[in-house]
């Protein structure tokens, strides 16, 4: 691997018509003034680099969760998905992926299935690492259901600065673990509900790689 591939990483189809507005700007305010066109770059190139969408290599044997998204874990906790999925009024372990904006923002499929239900909610846009961002902030949640007949939900939530949910992917398309599903602009935060009885192999703080990190081994409760 080269230096420019190191650096120079592909961009979302999603993040074109921002970088071009965001180079028009910068070409404006080179005319005002030197300084402020210099500023417009920097600002150009971060726009660029938030939209990139780098290859991941992911883990592929069978049974393992990886993480949805870049960042680091803010939350490990019992909650109950949302209600909206149907999974149910039990409570499953939570584990929470908060991005900010310096972090690639392609959402990934944490494992293979099928998509059972996706569902978008409006809501409030609180700081994406509080607790209650996972039930007052806008969100749109996935069922992916296994083979083994377990289900897992993902759940993108917006935060203080993102204002957008893309998700490209609809119920009945089968997903392979990794595979891009969505992306949320400016920052925010990913929920994973793990099935009954799988503990998370991940600590509070970790860095995450969206696709390549493995939050856990879902390997069948009932046989071990």
């Amino acid at each position: 691997m080269n230096m420019l591939d190191t650096f120079v990483k592909p961009m979302h189809p999603e993040g074109r018509k921002f970088v071009a507005i965001f180079a028009a700007i910068t070409l404006v305010l080179f005319l005002i003034w030197e300084v402020l066109g210099w500023i417009g770059v920097g600002a150009t190139v971060w726009c660029y680099y938030f939209f990139r969408d780098p290859e991941r290599v992911t883990p592929r044997r069978p049974g393992v969760l990886v993480s949805p998204a870049d960042g680091v874990i803010s939350l490990i906790e019992p909650a109950v998905p949302p209600q909206e999925l149907g999974m149910g009024d039990r409570a499953l372990t939570r584990v929470s992926v908060f991005m900010n904006v310096f972090n690639c923002h392609v959402n990934r499929a944490p494992i293979a299935g099928t998509v059972g239900e996706v569902s978008y909610r409006p809501g409030k846009f609180l700081n994406a690492s509080l607790d209650k961002a996972s039930v007052d902030n806008e969100r749109n949640s996935l069922r992916i259901d296994m083979a083994d007949g377990r289900s897992i939900a993902v759940v993108q939530i917006a935060g203080l600065v993102a204002r957008r949910i893309v998700c490209w992917t609809k119920p009945g398309t089968e997903l392979a673990t990794g595979e891009r599903f969505g992306l949320i602009r400016f920052g925010s935060r990913l929920d994973v509900y793990l099935p009954d009885g799988i503990t998370p192999l991940v600590s509070l703080g970790q860095t995450m790689v969206a696709g390549e990190t493995v939050i856990a081994e879902l390997t069948d409760v009932s046989t071990t």
